[in-house]
């Protein structure tokens, strides 16, 4: 009988699952809130740009 190893994974995946599994402590943490309202002030800035280089 062939004998299962915990901690493999999934060899399917590629090693994505164990990738994103583990969560590097450096990493740059930034809050899904902030990223929403960047977005929205760089879509203001853009048109309000557009609109006063039409006159």
């Amino acid at each position: 009988m062939k004998k299962s190893k915990k901690g493999e994974g999934f060899h399917s995946a590629a090693g994505l699952i164990r990738y994103f599994d583990a969560e590097d402590a450096k990493a740059i943490k930034v809050d899904p809130r902030l990223v929403v309202v960047f977005c929205l002030a760089s879509i203001v800035v853009v048109e309000l740009i557009r609109v006063m280089w039409q006159y």
